[in-house]
């Protein structure tokens, strides 16, 4: 890459608190009857933002573009990623509507979230300073099906970035509409790395099998391309993680083993792990395995981001957990 590439990553999309509520049953009862939990407590959330707090954890140079409310959620979020070393000056306060917010309740193992959109899907693809992408070695993108207003461009935006000699990849997370479409396919297509759950491959490929998903998709995304097509890694939560690329062999991974204390935002740790790896040219099956232990790390303490390793911490665990196989 060009000497003026001084920033690693750059992360485009989502940006929003998460309100943990932790309990081994954090499940409300209705009918005014009032329950005490173990904690409640407001941590940076979203997965394009607690994919950013775990790069710079990891020493990569990350910038953000993203829309927040001129509210006490969008203030706290932008101050919380600036003292994490995040450049957030892209970043857009849009007055005339409130931050987005999830709550989140989490027994440890299992978690469920309520999301009020604000401006969650306010982020306009169209903003994103071109001075960033010609200082950008890769963008990465998350929260796709809540990307209201930019959804149908981000195809686009991709194509435009590879141009410029940037690589790409993306995160859909859930789909609350569970249709699992809305041009997904696309902007695989475009990408160099997908990064879905089990459960949003097969649903998002139409199979039952997280590895046939995996193939399909990989197939799928090639269509077209000269360049081989994207990489689709498969995060498997306690079963590990898989990878697959055209005319590669699938590559496995164990879950690096822990205790977890909440499992919010591993999965965005990993790919967080997995972007460090894959930019410092690792191969898959290091990328994998670095990926696991900073995602199986992440959830040692609530919320997404505090339990987050720092660089000579997920490495230490990589060398002691591959040591410990062997």
């Amino acid at each position: 890459m060009p000497a003026e590439r001084d920033i690693d990553l750059l992360v485009v999309g989502e940006i929003n608190p998460d309100i943990v509520i932790a309990d081994r049953d954090p499940v409300p009862v209705f009918g005014e009857v009032e329950r005490i939990v173990e904690s409640i407590r407001m941590t940076v959330g979203s997965s394009s933002a607690i994919v950013a707090c775990g790069a710079a954890r990891l020493e990569l140079r990350v910038a953000f573009v993203g829309v927040v409310g001129d509210d006490p959620f969008g203030r706290f979020m932008l101050d919380a990623m600036a003292g994490r070393g995040i450049d957030v000056s892209a970043c857009r306060v849009d007055p005339a509507r409130p931050t987005g917010a999830t709550v989140i309740l989490t027994s440890g193992r299992d978690r469920a979230g309520l999301t009020a959109m604000g401006t969650i899907g306010a982020f306009d693809v169209d903003t994103v300073p071109a001075a960033l992408l010609e200082r950008a070695r890769h963008v990465h993108s998350g929260g796709y099906f809540m990307q209201e207003a930019s959804r149908d461009r981000l195809p686009g935006f991709f194509a435009a970035a590879r141009r410029r000699g940037l690589t790409m990849s993306f995160d859909t997370n859930w789909d609350p509409t569970e249709r699992w479409d809305g041009g997904v396919i696309d902007l695989l297509r475009a990408a160099d790395i997908f990064f879905p759950n089990e459960a949003e491959a097969c649903r998002i490929a139409r199979v039952d099998d997280p590895e046939d998903a995996a193939r399909v998709l990989v197939a799928t995304g090639s269509a077209g391309r000269t360049d081989g097509g994207p990489l689709v890694v498969v995060k498997r939560g306690a079963n590990g993680a898989l990878a697959c690329g055209a005319g590669q062999s699938l590559v496995r991974t164990a879950a690096m083993p822990v205790d977890p204390v909440d499992t919010t935002g591993a999965g965005d740790s990993f790919n967080a792990g997995f972007l460090r790896a894959w930019l410092d040219g690792e191969g898959v099956e290091e990328s994998l395995e670095f990926a696991a232990a900073c995602g199986a790390i992440s959830t040692g303490q609530i919320g997404g981001v505090d339990g987050q390793p720092t660089l000579g911490e997920a490495r230490a665990a990589a060398t002691s957990w591959r040591a410990s196989r062997t």
